[in-house]
C-alpha cells in the first residue's frame, strides 16, 4: 500500500453533500490530523472553521468533529482526493478525481464549489486561478477560489476572498439557516 492511503476504509473523510446547498467546501485532500481524528481540518493551525464563523457562514465556531453538521447551515465538504491524505506534495500524480467531483457536483446541485486552496482549483481546472469568483462553472454551480486556512500555507492567508464568499452566499438566505 502507498503511504498516505488509508488501510481501512476507501475514503478517508466521508463527503457531506446534500441536493441544494448553498456552498460545497472542496479541498484537495485530508491533512494527516484530519485522516487521524477522522475530521475535516481537524489540525488546530487551520483556520478554516474559525473563518465559517467570522464571515457569518454558520452563527457559531463548529469543531471539527461537528462537521457532519454543515448541511444544517446549507454548506457541503468534500475532496478531490477521497482515498489519500497528507500534504498536497504527498499526493501521488493521479490522486485527483475531477471527474467524481463533477458528478457530485451535477448530482446536489449546490448554488457555489468554493475551492479552499488554488492547489484543489488547480486539481479540477489543470490551471492556476486567481483567488475569489471565477467564470468557470463545475457543472451548473459558481465556482470561488479561496485562500487554503492551513496552517502551512499561512503566509497566503487573506480572509477577504472568503468574505466575498459570505457576501455571495448571503444575499438569498438567511444567516446560518439552509436556504
Amino acid at each position: 500500500m502507498m503511504p498516505g492511503m488509508s488501510p481501512r476504509r476507501p475514503q478517508v473523510l466521508p463527503d457531506v453533500l446534500a441536493p441544494d446547498l448553498r456552498v460545497v467546501f472542496c479541498g484537495t485532500a485530508a491533512g494527516t490530523r484530519s485522516a487521524r481524528d477522522g475530521a475535516y481540518y481537524a489540525h488546530p493551525g487551520n483556520y478554516f472553521w474559525r473563518t465559517l464563523f467570522e464571515t457569518g457562514l454558520t452563527p457559531r465556531r463548529l469543531s471539527p468533529h461537528e462537521f457532519p453538521r454543515v448541511p444544517e447551515f446549507g454548506i457541503g465538504l468534500t475532496d478531490l482526493a477521497k482515498r489519500h491524505f497528507g500534504a498536497d506534495h504527498e499526493l501521488p500524480r493521479d490522486a485527483f478525481d475531477a471527474a467524481s467531483l463533477q458528478r457530485k457536483i451535477a448530482r446536489c446541485k449546490p448554488r457555489i464549489i468554493a475551492f479552499t486552496s488554488k492547489n484543489a482549483a488547480y486539481g479540477y481546472f489543470g490551471r492556476v486561478l486567481a483567488y475569489g469568483e471565477q467564470d468557470e462553472r463545475v457543472a451548473t454551480s459558481r465556482v470561488f477560489v479561496l485562500p487554503s486556512p492551513s496552517g502551512q500555507a499561512r503566509k497566503f492567508w487573506d480572509i477577504e476572498p472568503w468574505h466575498e464568499l459570505a457576501r455571495a452566499v448571503r444575499p438569498t438566505s438567511r444567516r446560518g439557516a439552509h436556504a
